[in-house]
């Protein structure tokens, strides 16, 4: 490595993200855009659980101390709601505790960068009850930009909202899940879902990959929100549930 590229890589951040969004969570620490070390959780297990135990092995792993962590990172949802208050608590305490910035990243984003090449990009998580959390972005030169904003619909509406398109690529466990539904659709129109496929220079629908760790997005969309300027306070990190928890629907019923 030229010494210009070591001074580089010394000025750039070492940052902590955490992503308990989706059932299993995951953690990783990179150093600006290089990923040292990730680990996903156990989607059996509560991320109250294991979320502490992640985050102290993936700094063992990349050799570095919590001290040393210059940004915080966290999946802001949409997503589980129990999971975002305990990712966001855990991202905020230590933030605070170090008198550190955070990075807020929109958890359908991350699904979306994490699926490139793909240029026109459905990211979908579940939402209970058979419905999903969608949202539309549009990728170019590794950058992912948002269509529309994040929605709580059913697969009938997700048909009937982003079934038009001739080339899309359907991203996240929420495509996953709903595969069959995309395979049926996509036969309708007289073309093929491709499953495992990134999208790149295909006529049709593809399904992405399973994301393994989306913490590594995540990591890597916070260090363009550092390079940008955009990060916040510790108690300006708040989540997008995107819709009303049960509890609180059944307050206004």
């Amino acid at each position: 490595m030229s010494n210009e590229a070591q001074n580089s890589s010394a000025t750039e951040p070492l940052i902590l993200a955490i992503e308990t969004a989706t059932r299993a969570g995951s953690v990783s620490v990179a150093r600006g855009d290089a990923i040292l070390a990730s680990r996903s959780g156990d989607a059996a297990a509560s991320h109250s659980t294991d979320l502490i135990e992640n985050i102290d092995a993936v700094l063992a792993e990349a050799h570095v101390q919590l001290a040393e962590v210059e940004l915080f990172a966290a999946a802001i949802g949409p997503g589980s709601f129990t999971g975002l208050r305990i990712g966001l608590a855990t991202a905020k305490s230590l933030a605070v505790s170090l008198d550190r910035k955070c990075s807020a990243v929109p958890t359908l984003q991350a699904i979306a960068y994490a699926s490139l090449p793909a240029e026109h990009i459905v990211a979908l998580l579940p939402a209970g009850r058979g419905e999903v959390f969608a949202q539309m972005f549009f990728a170019q030169n590794a950058t992912v930009t948002s269509f529309d904003e994040p929605a709580h619909i059913s697969p009938q509406s997700l048909l009937a909202k982003y079934g038009g398109y001739a080339q899309l690529t359907w991203a996240g466990e929420g495509a996953h899940a709903q595969v069959e539904l995309l395979r049926t659709a996509a036969r309708e129109k007289g073309i093929t879902l491709e499953v495992d496929h990134d999208g790149s220079h295909l006529n049709g629908w593809s399904l992405a990959p399973p994301v393994p760790n989306l913490a590594e997005a995540i990591a890597r969309l916070a260090f363009r929100q550092w390079r940008q300027g955009k990060l916040v306070e510790p108690e300006d990190l708040r989540a997008n549930y995107v819709r009303a928890s049960d509890a609180e629907l059944k307050s206004h019923a």
